[in-house]
């Protein structure tokens, strides 16, 4: 038997998963994660300002802001549609930055990052305009209807360009892996314009891509143009599996699904946040923005954050705060005095790698369930209309309460995140009472050994 096989199972899927993790691809979806939380927190604020009255029902207030500052309102629109409006721009184009950088330091090839960038702003604009065959030529789409407008090829929704808006992110993925990737093997087999090293770099940068820019150009027209003949387009087409698996994971099970893989993912010592946040980041910027044009979805912004794992993975902020004050023994309390301003910002590996969670089988039970009793009451409470729908992404380490508010931009959120935060102690309290009572008797046990 390999050597390999005599691993125990938590071994072997940790070094997988962990080599996932660590994949070119993976490092550069988190980079463009990390890209868009300044824009989405600029469009945030500017979508507050335009629906405060709906955010402070308050007799009057709709009045006073008609004729103070939403008098603006359009002036904020245009600001939140010059962020949230391009985030395909912004996710993709930064993920074909890290992607071409990742590739030149790794295998040490003449690549140039910008370029990377240029390219892939290229090959994704060839995909934006709708085009059709017709009269044995191509021709842009034209549309003007109640519910569509299509200028020129261009669809128009809320005053910006529909496909380069969060709707393109996976489509913008998957033209962007494929720039890179032609850019990549243009380059390893030197299909470049070289000029003499007393160029300017500047010129020489620019003449290099030439070739790859070409291929790169030729290629995503000729697939677009494939479509085309179909009676569709390379846009239509590669939305239809990120359709379908948006629609998975708005579901409660797969809600659930996602929440259940990154704790047991993390019970391991594997961020399962990262993992699975490099899936589902392009179906929730999606669907914050099509919340924010009208629709009705549930995982949208970072629900995870404002309902579900409040203090940290394992929705562990009331542990924090119990440990602190209220366990008898030494090491915990310790610990609690230690984590609980953390917890607060969300953050939680004092607890992961000191209480231990991490291979901890005492608390591997509370550690899973009571993020999932917290998503339940979140997914029912916003899918029932109680809470308002999620129109803004939070940023992640925003304090319990205030996470809700920002997210649903309105008071109902702030107490939904308590709610979720006292429903997620409930299951852990048993479980961390009893660890605390083990942990007694041995501190008790060893002080008696020392007399």
């Amino acid at each position: 038997m390999a050597e390999t096989d005599k691993k125990p199972f938590k071994e072997r899927m940790s070094a997988v998963v962990g080599k996932f993790a660590g994949s070119r691809f993976v490092r550069a979806i988190m980079d463009a994660g990390y890209s868009v939380i300044s824009f989405s927190i600029i469009g945030a604020v500017f979508l507050i300002l335009t629906v405060l009255p709906q955010a402070f029902p308050v007799p009057g207030f709709a009045s006073f802001y008609a004729n103070t500052i939403g008098r603006f309102s359009n002036l904020f629109q245009a600001v939140y549609n010059a962020t949230m409006g391009i985030l395909a721009l912004v996710f993709s184009g930064t993920f074909a930055y890290s992607y071409t950088k990742i590739y030149r330091d790794e295998e040490h090839l003449n690549l140039v990052p910008m370029n990377g960038l240029m390219m892939f702003l290229m090959a994704f604009f060839i995909t934006v305009p709708e085009l059709i065959w017709k009269n044995g030529a191509v021709q842009f789409v034209q549309l003007f209807t109640k519910d569509k407008v299509i200028s020129s090829g261009y669809e128009i929704s809320g005053g910006s360009i529909y496909r380069i808006g969060a709707v393109g992110i996976f489509i913008g993925l998957v033209v962007a892996w494929i720039t890179v990737q032609i850019y990549r093997y243009t380059v390893k087999h030197n299909w470049q314009i070289k000029m003499p090293a007393s160029v300017p770099a500047g010129v020489a940068n620019s003449f290099s891509a030439l070739i790859p820019g070409f291929c790169v150009a030729v290629v995503i027209a000729a697939l677009n143009m494939a479509f085309v003949f179909a009676g569709t387009d390379l846009f239509k087409v590669l939305f239809i599996p990120f359709s379908f698996i948006s629609d998975i994971a708005d579901t409660w099970w797969g809600f659930l699904i996602i929440i259940f893989l990154i704790h047991f993912l993390w019970w391991f010592g594997i961020h399962g946040a990262t993992i699975m946040s490099s899936f589902y980041t392009p179906i929730v910027l999606a669907n914050m923005a099509a919340n924010v044009k009208g629709a009705d979805h549930f995982f949208a912004g970072d629900p995870l954050n404002a309902f579900v794992i409040i203090g940290g993975s394992g929705a562990t902020l009331g542990v924090a705060i119990w440990l602190a004050f209220r366990s008898r023994s030494t090491q915990l309390k310790e610990l609690g005095k230690v984590e609980i301003v953390p917890a607060i910002f969300n953050i939680n590996e004092p607890l992961l790698f000191g209480l231990p969670i991490v291979y901890n089988v005492n608390l591997l039970i509370p550690f899973i369930c009571a993020p999932l009793a917290s998503g339940i009451v979140g997914y029912i409470a916003v899918s029932t209309h109680l809470v308002p729908k999620i129109i803004v992404q939070q940023p992640w380490p925003t304090p319990v309460g205030l996470s809700g508010f920002i997210a649903t931009a309105s008071w109902q959120g702030t107490v939904l995140s308590v709610i979720c935060a006292i429903v997620a102690f409930v299951v852990w309290h048993p479980f961390i009472k009893h660890y605390d009572n083990v942990l007694l008797k041995k501190e008790q046990a060893t002080a008696a050994q020392a007399k």
